[in-house]
């Protein structure tokens, strides 16, 4: 079986908006262009979809955010008050690049005035082989419910040190659980919260490592031999 074969390039767009001379705006965006003698299909259809991402950002950046920056400068200029410049960043990170197996993730960064600005991440795990997203309940092989044994897996790790999530993080981490929030690593599975989910925003977004072996399949299984 190969290792590691897909190759990956990062694409950025960036610039800085100006209103008034002054630049109100900036932003960069990151997207992955990958590469490969194998899976050339699934690989231009995943190219397809990161690039289409990154201009339909590009796209808000440049009417919505550009929009709410100019109001913002004209009334800071109206009202005596300090100037911020708006900033939009994604990044990405490619967490697991074996046989037919990708994995990565993004940080969409925004901030738009006050005293910090915000991220989301949003992440996807693909088997190239079959054309298709990997689902978190896909890596799951026990019985019962794969939910049940995930926040199971992280309550516990949230009790090893409590004091840096909500008090009524238990509630919280069924109530906030998204099956798409994860992505794979050599070592198994992340599971991870979005800022304010089940921390304040200094706790920052929350990662939990589900290691492969007992109910967690590493996906690389799931690719045949090339």
């Amino acid at each position: 079986m190969e290792m590691n074969t897909v190759s990956v390039n990062t694409i950025v767009i960036k610039d800085e908006m100006k209103h008034n001379g002054v630049t109100v705006l900036s932003y960069k965006i990151q997207y992955p262009q990958f590469k490969s003698y194998y899976y050339q299909m699934s690989l231009a259809l995943i190219n397809e979809f990161y690039k289409s991402q990154a201009f339909e950002y590009q796209k808000y950046c440049e009417t919505e955010l550009f929009k709410a920056a100019v109001e913002q400068y004209e009334y800071s200029m109206e009202n005596n008050y300090p100037m911020r410049e708006f900033e939009a960043l994604v990044v990405f990170e490619v967490t697991y690049n074996r046989a037919c197996i990708l994995s990565l993730y993004f940080d969409k960064y925004e901030y738009t005035g006050g005293a910090h600005g915000s991220t989301i991440r949003t992440s996807q795990t693909w088997n190239l082989q079959k054309h298709y997203q990997i689902k978190l309940n896909d890596l799951y092989t026990c019985p019962g419910n794969y939910k049940t044994y995930i926040l199971n897996q992280v309550k516990v790790q949230i009790e090893k040190d409590p004091s840096i999530y909500f008090e009524n993080y238990e509630k919280l981490i069924d109530e906030n659980f998204n099956e798409n929030s994860f992505y794979c690593t050599p070592q198994g599975v992340v599971v991870y919260y979005q800022q304010y989910d089940i921390a304040p925003y200094s706790s920052g977004i929350r990662e939990f490592l589900i290691p492969y072996g007992h109910c967690i399949l590493d996906p690389v299984k799931k690719c045949f031999a090339i």
